[in-house]
């Protein structure tokens, strides 16, 4: 199968880790040799629950039951959209209380991105430096790494890039901003939280300029940091949210919520603003909202506290620089990057999943699923520790 999977499927990297999949359950993933492997990456913060949960596996099998595709995004009513967004409605700020249903994450910048414009009337979008937004060529125009983009040049004009946690730089949204998006915990650049209510200083300025602030939840969302949506833990509400990856459960989804005065405006001049036949598809719906159902409504949000400080305490070591980020989305600093790709892939191989991020290379990323047992916890760092004394030696 490997050599079908380098000739036929396209690739990312000129080298993936092309382990072949059989099946995964729980906090393990399995190859074809039955080898288990305990995932501390999580599909990349998408499968929150874990693999094949059975909540979410049931809503998924009774929604095929019913029907799949049957129209394009907002004309008809199907009972699993609507519920979604009534239930994202219900556990978000009043102010945010209408959803638009799209395919990704990406996709959902594009939208959000849209709407900023459109409500505003102005075109200067402020993304800032290392972030990472998805992969189109709106949400690539507002990526803050100039070595990811060049090749793919010209991208949106007037975008302009602050640093992220620099107050000086707030002076550099003004009237002509239509929108400032920054991921609520940046993900790509190391896991880096906000400092010194940065996100609350960043709203006000946005209000004093009549600017629109965009958060993109779409890693730390979900109730990874502890709370449904990173931005609850920062004492700011964005204008416009968007989510992306945890939120379907292991199915494919975006979205994007604001006010409905706001939201209504993609309704006309001009009519469809922004469209999508797959947006709100029936059975990733399910899935999301089964997902959102089952995180809402256990413990799960308080464990991943819990579960951060049992990471803490065992990732102690002379080659641990630091452990970056808050609940269970954290990623472990090592002194270089050939430290770094050492530990991933010796680690592989002694059946832990761990990953890189796309532009620290010094970080580790640690996502596992939120249902991750304190025991897999302890399991998974110890073999993590057992790596870096064999390097250390």
């Amino acid at each position: 199968m490997k050599s079908d999977f380098l000739k036929y499927q396209a690739q990312t990297t000129p080298h993936p880790l092309a382990m072949e999949v059989s099946h995964a359950n729980g906090s393990y993933i399995y190859d074809t040799n039955n080898k288990a492997y305990l995932d501390f990456v999580a599909g990349v913060s998408a499968t929150p629950l874990g693999h094949n949960h059975p909540k979410v596996i049931n809503a998924i099998k009774q929604q095929l039951d019913k029907y799949l595709h049957v129209m394009v995004y907002g004309e008809y009513i199907q009972k699993p959209a609507v519920e979604l967004a009534k239930l994202l409605a219900k556990n978000l700020p009043s102010a945010l209380e209408s959803t638009y249903l799209v395919n990704s994450g990406t996709e959902a910048i594009e939208g959000a991105l849209k709407l900023a414009k459109r409500a505003t009337g102005r075109s200067e979008i402020i993304s800032a430096n290392n972030a990472y937004h998805g992969n189109t060529m709106g949400s690539m125009s507002v990526m803050g790494y100039e070595e990811r983009k060049q090749a793919f040049r010209p991208l949106l004009p007037d975008v302009r890039f602050i640093n992220f946690n620099n107050e000086d730089d707030l002076e550099l949204i003004t009237t002509k901003t239509a929108g400032v998006i920054l991921e609520t915990i940046q993900g790509g650049a190391g896991f880096i939280e906000p400092q010194n209510g940065y996100l609350e200083k960043v709203r006000k300025r946005c209000d004093a300029v009549g600017a629109l602030l965009i958060l993109d939840e779409i890693q730390p969302g979900v109730g990874r940091t502890g709370k449904l949506f990173g931005f609850e833990n920062y004492n700011c509400i964005p204008d416009i949210l968007v989510m992306g990856k945890g939120l379907g459960g292991g199915m494919p989804i975006g979205a994007f919520t604001a006010s409905s005065k706001l939201m209504n405006l993609l309704q006309d001049k001009p009519k469809l603003g922004h469209i999508t036949t797959f947006g709100g598809h029936p059975v990733i719906a399910a899935s999301a909202l089964a997902t959102l159902k089952e995180i809402t409504e256990s413990n799960l949000m308080a464990q991943a506290l819990e579960k951060e400080q049992l990471f803490r305490k065992l990732l102690v070591h002379p080659l641990i620089e630091d452990v970056r980020g808050k609940g269970l989305m954290l990623a472990i600093i090592t002194p270089s990057a050939d430290i770094t790709n050492s530990v991933i892939l010796q680690c592989q191989d002694n059946g832990l999943i761990l990953f890189w991020l796309l532009f620290e290379p010094k970080a580790i990323r640690i996502t596992p699923p939120l249902t991750i047992s304190n025991d897999e916890i302890i399991k998974g760092c110890t073999i993590i520790i057992d790596i870096l004394n064999k390097i250390y030696k």
